[in-house]
């Protein structure tokens, strides 16, 4: 479920410009990219960029980086001392986003691992700052249980297509994804740990704070 094409031209021109290697990401993704729709295009990489440097997390995690955009987007706001783990499934995926990471400034924040995050998550040793979910919709609810408890107080989880096309609103959910969404918003809805706010941007992006 997006906003109309002119209003999102509308706020796309009344947006600082992306960096260059952020532009090339984009048009790359969009060039070549089967599913290229799945990038979280240029508004909402902006608000990722403008919410890691507002955080200035130590820590971030990204579950599914697709060709790298959002991770660079988030990479932004990381002190000297600060690092971006990102995870993502599909190898050639991950080759294309290693690619640009290679060539950012932060390349040396920058953690690529490739495989099942469902494993990879128990085995990185962290206490996440800012967690960013862009993934496979069925498994939202359990990356969200598995990584709140490894939040500090006041740190942050964004999770991606809540609004899963407007089918969220329908009276009968039909498809496995939409499902999957709808659980997961009421999930977090109904979670005591935390306070969470759903923000109409692109599909839909959900922010939490942990109290």
């Amino acid at each position: 479920m997006h906003m109309p094409q002119d209003l999102e031209s509308y706020a796309s021109q009344h947006c600082s410009p992306l960096e260059p290697l952020l532009q090339e990401v984009l048009a790359y993704t969009e060039q070549h990219h089967p599913k290229a729709h799945m990038i979280s295009g240029a508004v909402q990489g902006l608000l990722l960029q403008q919410l890691s440097h507002m955080l200035r997390p130590k820590r971030i995690l990204e579950i599914g980086t697709f060709t790298g955009f959002s991770a660079l987007c988030l990479a932004a706001g990381l002190p000297e001392d600060g690092l971006l783990y990102t995870l993502e499934m599909r190898a050639e995926d991950a080759a294309t986003a290693q690619s640009f990471f290679d060539r950012s400034e932060k390349k040396n924040q920058l953690r690529l691992l490739q495989g099942d995050a469902r494993q990879i998550i128990p085995t990185l040793q962290e206490s996440w700052d800012l967690v960013f979910i862009d993934a496979d919709k069925i498994s939202y609810i359990d990356y969200y249980n598995m990584l709140v408890p490894r939040m500090a107080a006041g740190s942050f989880l964004l999770a991606d297509n809540v609004l899963f096309h407007g089918e969220v609103l329908q009276d009968e959910l039909k498809g496995k994804n939409a499902k999957a969404i709808a659980a997961f918003n009421a999930h977090v809805q109904g979670d005591d740990r935390t306070q969470n706010v759903l923000l109409t941007v692109r599909d839909g992006l959900m922010l939490i704070r942990k109290k």
